[in-house]
């Protein structure tokens, strides 16, 4: 494990429970519902990468998919375990995914956490876990920079990305983009402080 992602994972760890308090109410049903318009059956079998305590999870699940959460840090998994969905521990430089798999990923606010010259691996490496016309949906943390976030209890890594800099490499990865925007809604532009992809797994040759 790269040593940026043991210092990440450790934060995490730390905080988990104050990280779910302040985390579980926190709407992103427009993020969810982007992958579900996408997705090539619905319901369908969705990986909820980075699912953190779970609160994603379990809305699919209550939409009726067969929803699967990977996260890193052993809290995360246990807690997000309780919703009665499978959960792998893994982290997103060494995935471990099975092939043609998925109909949808939701990566909501975890891939932010890939620097940004492993950027590109990893999304050919969850391409490859999709069906064809398997849908991904980014949401990203809006900025230039990448290095670690002091907080009060560790460090977390993070990359952030504008549109222009992420799209190129979702597209190298083998995916079309099919929509972006920014959130929160109903800010200017340059107060939203996250970019979103919607990107799909075209058939061979389209």
């Amino acid at each position: 494990m790269e040593s940026h992602e043991n210092i990440t994972i450790a934060e995490y760890q730390a905080t988990a429970n104050s990280f779910r308090e302040g985390t579980w109410d926190h709407d992103v049903s427009q993020n969810r519902q982007a992958l579900v318009k996408w997705i090539p059956h619905n319901p369908g079998r969705i990986l909820d990468l980075g699912c953190g305590p779970g609160r994603d999870l379990l809305a699919f699940k209550s939409q009726g998919h067969e929803a699967i959460g990977l996260d890193a840090t052993p809290a995360f998994v246990e807690m997000a375990q309780q919703t009665g969905c499978e959960v792998w521990q893994q982290t997103f430089l060494d995935l471990d995914l099975p092939d043609g798999f998925f109909d949808g990923i939701f990566a909501n606010a975890s891939l932010l956490h890939v620097p940004q010259a492993s950027m590109e691996s990893v999304l050919k490496n969850l391409w490859q876990s999709l069906v064809v016309e398997g849908v991904i949906v980014l949401s990203m943390a809006r900025g230039n920079q990448e290095g670690f976030v002091n907080r009060p209890s560790g460090q977390r890594f993070v990359s952030y990305w504008q549109y222009e800099t992420l799209a190129p490499l979702v597209q190298a990865a083998g995916f079309t983009v099919v929509d972006h925007y920014y959130r929160p809604p109903g800010l200017p532009q340059d107060q939203q402080s996250w970019v979103v992809i919607v990107a799909v797994k075209p058939q061979a040759g389209g």
